[in-house]
């Protein structure tokens, strides 16, 4: 039902709209929050220190992380990617998983304190190391979700959005829903302070990524995708910025983060995954991902293909524009 009051605030914004809203065409005009040239970004990368003698930039420590946390200094890290163990007596080795148990890597824990305990006790660490600005993607299944809510409640941390990473993929059942989605809660330290580079227009909190399979290759028991990971790196943080993984696993967030000209630090508690962890870390190369992110906006006429009306009002305003500027 449209009120009075409904009509005179439409009327307000007409009047105080100096052009007509055209749908979608904002999407020819938009440039990310925040850039950096190739060159740029590798130049932050190379000026980072290391926040503390105690710890290497770019490398991985084999200890619990709450243990290794403690060792870092107040305010040094710049972002956390955290993938904590699912607490479902998990190995990775199941035969509803299709995979060959010969390539899961030994060794893969789950906590033997309730998820709630363990949950809250990592999380606690995390408010003293981040810097103000800093944020924590923190990737849950449906099953431990309240657990990483209310963890970070008691930490202090703000929960700025609930992301879902939604992939084609479910192990078959017979009475309820396949599920086929993630979790990854986004957590701040300042809801006033925080860092996120809008590198595109309209930014949803769905994502569509496919699996990440390492068919014939050796594994931990989970692996995140590639693409997932750079994803929360190109959102929170700046080249150069430590990003700092409690759950290092297969070394997606090590791998993402150095192809992305940023640095890392990372707990495992699994020591036989070093040689697997050394080895995908020799593969990466420097910088190899990182396109700026104005070069990754379509074009105008590959958004014209897409929203033709919003490109024709695009080409009229742009013309106009020449226009104006060339009797100036």
């Amino acid at each position: 039902m449209t009120t009075n009051t409904d009509s005179k605030k439409k009327d307000e914004t007409r009047k105080g709209r100096t052009k007509r809203y055209v749908p979608n065409l904002a999407e020819f005009y938009f440039k990310p929050a925040f850039d950096w040239s190739k060159a740029e970004a590798e130049n932050l990368y190379s000026e980072t220190k290391s926040p503390s003698p105690n710890f290497e930039l770019d490398t991985i420590s084999f200890e619990d992380c709450v243990v290794g946390m403690k060792r870092l200094p107040d305010a040094s890290i710049d972002m956390v990617i955290a993938d904590p163990p699912f607490g479902i007596a998990f190995n990775g080795k199941s035969s509803v998983y299709n995979r060959d148990e010969r390539l899961v890597v030994e060794g893969y824990e789950e906590t033997s304190e309730s998820y709630q305990e363990f949950t809250s006790r990592w999380l606690s660490k995390l408010p003293r190391i981040m810097k103000p600005e800093s944020s924590a993607y923190v990737f849950s299944g449906w099953t431990n979700l309240d657990a990483v809510l209310q963890g970070a409640r008691d930490a202090g941390l703000v929960t700025l959005n609930h992301l879902i990473w939604h992939y084609p993929f479910g192990v078959y059942t017979k009475r309820r829903f396949v599920t086929s989605h993630y979790h990854i809660v986004l957590l701040v330290k300042n809801s006033q302070k925080y860092f996120f580079n809008k590198i595109e227009n309209y930014p949803e909190d769905v994502w569509s990524v496919k699996r990440q399979y390492r068919t014939g290759l050796t594994k931990n028991a989970t692996t995140l995708p590639l693409e997932v990971v750079s994803r929360c790196i190109d959102f929170s943080s700046k080249p150069g910025d430590i990003v700092l993984d409690p759950f290092m696993g297969n070394g997606t967030t090590a791998v993402a983060a150095k192809m992305n000209f940023r640095h890392f630090l990372g707990f495992e508690i699994n020591e036989k995954l070093r040689p697997l962890l050394e080895k995908e870390l020799a593969k990466a190369k420097l910088g190899g991902s990182y396109i700026p992110y104005s070069d990754r906006l379509p074009t105008a006429e590959e958004l014209a293909k897409t929203y033709p009306k919003a490109y024709r009002e695009y080409v009229r305003r742009e013309k106009k524009q020449k226009r104006a500027a060339k009797r100036d």
